[in-house]
């Protein structure tokens, strides 16, 4: 049998062997096939899948939410389904974007001042123990 041993994958994706295991516990991948000596084989649509996943985390989704993407694309879900669910995850991740930009914003003026040498000034709550 051919395809990627379950240490190949690892360094393909930059994701360990336990969380490949992992994941295929969760339902998440697979079933994956195995040698006849019973190692997991991973073929390529196993790994871009598990691509699809480790975009997914990293987008912020839970197991929770990737078992219910996993699920609704096992059944018979409707594509509007499957679109509904990655929108909503979307305008999520537009959001929290928008936030971080925000946040982004306030340092860049707090470096700018600070550059410019301006003196500090204190704000903010007192240190414990000072009055």
């Amino acid at each position: 049998m051919t395809g990627y041993t379950p240490g190949e994958v690892a360094q393909r994706t930059g994701l360990s062997v336990d969380t490949l295991r992992y994941y295929e516990r969760e339902g998440l991948v697979g079933p994956i096939a195995r040698s006849t000596g019973g190692q997991r084989r991973y073929d390529d649509d196993d790994v871009a899948w598990i691509g699809l996943v480790t975009c997914l985390r990293d987008a912020g989704l839970g197991i929770a939410e990737l078992r219910r993407f996993t699920e609704l694309l096992r059944t018979e879900a409707g594509a509007a389904d499957r679109v509904a669910f990655l929108r909503a995850r979307r305008a999520e991740l537009q959001e929290q974007a928008q936030r971080i930009l925000a946040a982004v914003s306030v340092l860049d003026g707090k470096i700018a001042h600070y550059a410019q040498g301006s003196p500090t000034t204190r704000q903010g709550p007192a240190p414990s123990g000072s009055t």
